[in-house]
């Protein structure tokens, strides 16, 4: 058993895994862009559009404004990344093709709840794959037909459950998305010598799948594990097996978390890290917002447990109860999470309205962080947030950021003084380097 690790350098490893230890601090490049979607696991896709696409933020998290379309080409054009279901829909790096073509070649013998629809459609699947072997890249809405009576998942229409269940297995791939509708192809032609790589042996895949998720989170339970990378679902057993195989190889080592019960697990070459982690006078260095969808969020208990921050996406939420709005996104400054921002993008207007700032109560009060490294400087804070509305504003287009509701109330003003009036490209460094008020 390894010596007892605390809880914060468990955070801090986490947080440099995911990109974060110094945020918006360095722009986007093509090497930055593969490096982090493979330390992460995965950039988690998402049709909600309210502020902007959630992959999207969650770069933006990382590297402040960049050119999205540019991101597009990176990944639909040059192929560094391709979409398949990781912890959800989510963009994966192309190098790890021959661990998830071992995934989808599973998918075709288990039993995920196929089999009656495909015993009664085996011919719309073949017309549907014939289709776009002579048509070329096809969308939903070019089958021809009617949505079936009913509603769910299940009521999508034969041809939209053949073109998932095709890309699903990998005998198509999404080629492209127009309007964030996605776009398939043959396997081969979207992902050209696809075919040619040789799929690594369950075995391997269940190793690699632990490896990536231990990596990706530095320390974790096997509640964690299951939670993080929730695809594919592992008959009962065989991930305890796999992970039983590396304890008895040493390739992971179980730790004790000082203020955490229970079995914590680390890859045995992370352990200097975790060292190293714990060393550290300040896990993060910056502030920004984080998307509902972020890989730092996929397990909402585990960050209830490392920063104590209890968030729940509201977004499936009847308005009336709602607590913090739609579509919230996590503050997280200098390695603390001390708060929420709702947030919606009016295109037309090019205005960014920021309809409510929802601070911690320990924040608030200048109390000690749950996370146990003392209290936040509010006014750094303060201005962190600020510098990171107008960052963000930039990044959605807007030329206004304008402030709605703040709580506690009496931090609207001090925020708003360090927002300026000024347009949110010019803006952000001077509300980041310059604000200054009295503390409240």
């Amino acid at each position: 058993m390894a010596a007892m690790v605390p809880l914060r350098a468990v955070a801090a490893l986490f947080l440099e895994r995911q990109h974060l230890a110094r945020p918006r601090a360095r722009r986007l490049t093509p090497q930055r862009l593969v490096r982090f979607v493979e330390d992460a696991g995965g950039l988690q896709l998402d049709s909600i559009n309210v502020l902007d696409r959630a992959h999207y933020l969650t770069l933006w998290s990382r590297f402040g404004p960049y050119d999205r379309s540019r991101l597009d080409r990176l990944v639909y054009r040059r192929r560094l990344l391709f979409e398949y279901w990781a912890h959800a829909a989510c963009l994966v790096p192309t190098s790890t093709l021959p661990w998830w073509r071992r995934a989808m070649l599973d998918y075709r013998s288990r039993h995920t709840g196929w089999s009656g629809w495909l015993r009664r459609n085996a011919k719309v699947l073949s017309a549907v794959q014939a289709a776009v072997r002579a048509n070329g890249p096809m969308a939903n809405a070019d089958f021809e037909g009617r949505r079936p009576a009913g509603g769910g998942w299940w009521s999508w229409r034969p041809a939209q459950h053949a073109l998932h269940h095709l890309w699903m297995t990998g005998a198509l791939a999404i080629h492209s998305r127009q309007h964030f509708q996605k776009r398939y192809d043959l396997l081969e032609r979207a992902l050209p010598d696809a075919l040619g790589v040789a799929p690594v042996s369950s075995e391997e895949f269940q190793h690699w799948h632990l490896e990536r998720s231990l990596r990706a989170m530095g320390a974790a339970t096997e509640l964690d594990l299951a939670r993080y990378l929730t695809f594919p679902r592992f008959a009962p057993g065989t991930r305890r097996r796999a992970l039983r195989a590396m304890l008895e190889r040493g390739e992971v080592t179980e730790i004790e978390v000082e203020g955490a019960p229970g079995r914590w697990l680390a890859l045995t070459r992370d352990l200097p890290a975790l060292a190293r982690a714990e060393r550290v006078s300040s896990p993060s260095e910056g502030t920004t917002f984080l998307s509902p969808f972020d890989s730092l969020l996929w397990h909402r208990d585990r960050a209830a447990r490392l920063f104590g921050f209890d968030y729940r996406i509201e977004v499936y939420t009847p308005g009336p109860k709602r607590v913090h709005g739609y579509y919230t996104l996590p503050i997280l400054h200098h390695g603390h999470l001390i708060g929420r921002v709702d947030a919606k993008t009016h295109r037309a207007e090019r205005r960014l309205e920021v309809r409510h700032v929802h601070f911690e109560p320990w924040f608030a009060a200048a109390g000690a962080s749950p996370a146990g490294r003392g209290p936040v400087d509010r006014d750094a804070a303060l201005a962190g947030v600020a510098g990171a509305m107008g960052s963000l504003g930039a990044f959605v287009g807007a030329d206004e950021v304008s402030i709605g509701r703040v709580t506690p109330r009496r931090l609207r003003a001090p925020l708003t003084r360090c927002l300026g009036a000024a347009r949110p490209d010019e803006q952000v460094r001077r509300a980041e380097d310059s604000c200054y008020h009295p503390r409240t």
